[in-house]
């Protein structure tokens, strides 16, 4: 089967976790099938927020009233949710932030308090639609998602779904208009403005003290057949120009789409910028740091490098973009980047 973006989403790591699978994860967290709870503090709208209607990908999706059992099959929509309080009766597993297979990383702890995780879905196979059926949800969010037609018109059968946005690439919508949608959904876009704005304001922050970055070009990067570069339209792309990079134009020129492609053994001087994050599993490093052709470039010389690695953190963060964890993550990795961009190989990041 072709390799679609889906498996890049969180590096070389996603590819290993496609092969042994998810179907057995977080058996804890119970089977979608299980009596499930309405999702936690469901109610608290602001005043006027419905009905609404939210454009996507698919047309529109009117929400009449505030939903009381929603369920997540984008892969990080549960974090939007539970910084406004309310936690889903289930979600969509991409990755284990720490350990037992949850839902949720360190930063959105204070968002979800005592309260329960939700149960687990996974996307192994597709969107698991009779486990959805089964939780008899009143609204599906699939923003951050692969969800195509038939799957849209297949969930909306079952509750008002919001798709994914027209405007972006597959997986490439920014973590606040994926935040705005949700806030738009829950009936609390107020609350939510406000909560991205405080988030983009870290990053301001870290961008303000650190204006060495200005004009200065970086990328992030795994190794898969040569080296995946994840482009000015992913995610982590946003996030590098957000803190005052630039995105070498060359590079955009070589890759397949803005989302993301390869770079060729042919074309590695591509690499050479002035900060590049390696997100690396296993001998990942090692492999990068054995390419002659890499080594010989600046960029490795001069130690230009942020190496990041599954259970550092810092790994998960920079792929699970949300509006509670990009303060979590530029705190960390604003500190690597000004190490990265000194000019001083004695340095290390």
């Amino acid at each position: 089967m072709p390799l679609s973006r889906r498996h890049f989403l969180f590096g070389s790591a996603a590819l290993a976790t496609t092969v042994v699978g998810l179907a057995g994860c977080n058996a804890s967290a119970g089977s979608a099938g299980e009596e499930a709870t309405p999702s936690a503090a469901a109610t608290g709208a602001e005043e006027g927020a419905y009905p609404v209607t939210i454009a996507h990908k698919y047309g529109s999706t009117t929400i009449e009233s505030a939903p009381q059992r929603v369920v997540t099959v984008g892969l990080k929509e549960q974090d939007d949710c539970v910084a406004l309080g309310v936690v889903p009766v289930a979600s969509t597993w991409w990755f284990d932030p720490g350990k037992d297979n949850k839902l949720f990383g360190p930063w959105a702890t204070d968002a979800l308090g005592d309260a329960a995780e939700p149960k687990v879905l996974t996307d192994a196979d597709g969107i698991q639609f009779e486990q959805v059926a089964e939780l008899n949800p009143d609204l599906i969010i699939g923003v951050y998602s692969g969800m195509k037609q038939e799957d849209y018109d297949k969930l909306s059968k079952l509750a008002p779904t919001v798709a994914p946005l027209k405007e972006y690439q597959e997986w490439g919508v920014p973590w606040d208009a994926q935040a705005a949608v949700v806030g738009q959904a829950l009936g609390r876009p107020q609350q939510m403005t406000q909560l991205i704005e405080d988030a983009k304001k870290r990053v301001q922050t870290v961008k303000e003290s650190n204006p060495e970055f200005a004009g200065r070009t970086a990328m992030s990067a795994t190794p898969w057949e040569g080296v995946f570069v994840y482009g000015e339209q992913d995610p982590r792309g946003r996030l590098l120009t957000d803190l005052g990079f630039t995105f070498p134009p060359e590079v955009t020129k070589a890759i397949p789409d803005a989302w993301g492609g390869n770079i060729s053994t042919e074309k590695v001087e591509l690499l050479d910028v002035d900060a590049i994050v390696w997100l690396v599993e296993g001998n990942g490093q090692k492999e990068i740091e054995s390419n002659k052709a890499y080594t010989s470039l600046a960029v490795h010389r001069e130690g230009r490098e942020v190496f990041t690695s599954p259970g550092d953190g810092m790994y998960e963060a920079f792929s699970f973009l949300t509006v509670l964890s990009i303060g979590y993550l530029v705190e960390q990795l604003g500190p690597r980047l000004k190490k990265a961009v000194d000019g001083d190989p004695g340095t290390t990041s």
